[in-house]
């Protein structure tokens, strides 16, 4: 297989397949362009020549068995989450450019199926990157199938493993401020509160600033777009007294700006949302997303690079590198319209 063939097979230039899996390039083509051409190259087992001259004339390159396997520890619909999904595509792509190939993606519910042992011994497989947050029932059998695992997410683990991490508590803690900045004094939570650190840190900077958080102040949601629209529904009509909610992530928030618009209120005059995350699409709502930015792109460059030193020996001490966040400040926050009480 040459760069031409999964050019032809794709239907772009060779270029475009060149930009996309050798360069890293997040905007070298549409996701549904690029996505068509990993699949190419996961169905091959293509793999770059060490020769960028070779690379640059298409000429084949040898099908390499070193490979890595990516498992959605979050939830059975997070391959298709755009915060994982595009964690997984870095993970990919930096793996890639080490000769190392993602062979397969599953999720934890699939860890428990039946028939799910021959995907997880597959002996070419030399580690695996969990995106998101594991249980402990889910890290043993872990422990059973691989050796080699790192970890990536906004939620520490209890576990030797390396771990690529954001803080989410941090983060949190950032969003909140910003909207007490504002003015807000009766802020809700949407997202998910089971040892969640994102709940932990809204909690605790609400305690700090002495401003209300009771039950009617939270709604604990899958952190899903649907998960965010009825979660703000809840809310809305719980807590008259809100003035700005802050959500676990951007799809929750998502959700919530659409249940917010369909009772008749309007963002950020109303209400003002604020979330974490900062994917794509965050920028391209109406009003635009005010959201603490996550680097997905360097968690998933960081782990593959990370995982792959362990495999070949570079490291044997468990790693905690924490990778740093900012606001960015768009449309969806503003002070309070009305006085609070």
């Amino acid at each position: 297989m040459t760069l031409k063939e999964i050019a032809q097979k794709a239907g772009v230039s060779v270029s475009t397949v060149s930009r996309v899996i050798n360069n890293n390039n997040s905007k070298a083509a549409s996701k549904e362009v690029q996505e068509r051409i990993w699949q190419i190259v996961r169905e091959t087992g293509y793999t770059p020549n060490l020769s960028a001259k070779s690379l640059q004339k298409g000429t084949s390159a040898p099908i390499n068995t070193h490979s890595l396997a990516c498992l959605f520890a979050r939830t059975p619909d997070s391959p298709n989450d755009p915060f994982f999904s595009s964690l997984a595509r870095s993970v990919e792509t930096a793996a890639y450019q080490q000769n190392y190939l993602v062979k397969s993606s599953f999720t934890a519910f699939d860890l428990d199926k039946p028939g799910a042992s021959p995907m997880l011994m597959d002996p070419s497989i030399n580690g695996v990157a969990v995106l998101g947050r594991i249980d402990k029932a889910g890290l043993k059998t872990l422990k059973q199938y691989f050796r080699y695992v790192a970890y990536t997410g906004l939620n520490e683990i209890n576990a030797k493993y390396d771990q690529i991490l954001c803080s989410g508590y941090q983060a949190s803690i950032t969003a909140v401020e910003h909207l007490i900045s504002l003015g807000h004094r009766h802020i809700g939570y949407i997202g998910e509160t089971d040892n969640e650190t994102r709940y932990s840190g809204y909690k605790d900077t609400l305690e700090k600033h002495r401003l209300p958080c009771n039950a009617t102040y939270v709604s604990s949601v899958p952190q899903t777009s649907g998960g965010g629209l009825k979660g703000a529904l809840q809310l809305l009509e719980r807590q008259p007294l809100i003035t700005a909610i802050f959500c676990s992530n951007d799809v929750t928030a998502i959700g919530a700006m659409r249940a917010i618009r369909d009772r008749g209120l309007k963002i950020p005059r109303d209400i003002s949302v604020i979330s974490i995350d900062d994917i794509d699409t965050a920028q391209y709502l109406s009003p635009m997303l005010t959201t603490v930015h996550v680097p997905i792109e360097e968690m998933g460059q960081m782990t593959a690079k990370i995982l792959i030193d362990r495999i070949t020996g570079g490291h044997t001490l468990p790693m905690k590198i924490f990778l740093p966040f900012y606001l960015s400040q768009r449309e969806s926050c503003a002070p309070p319209r009305r006085r609070e009480e």
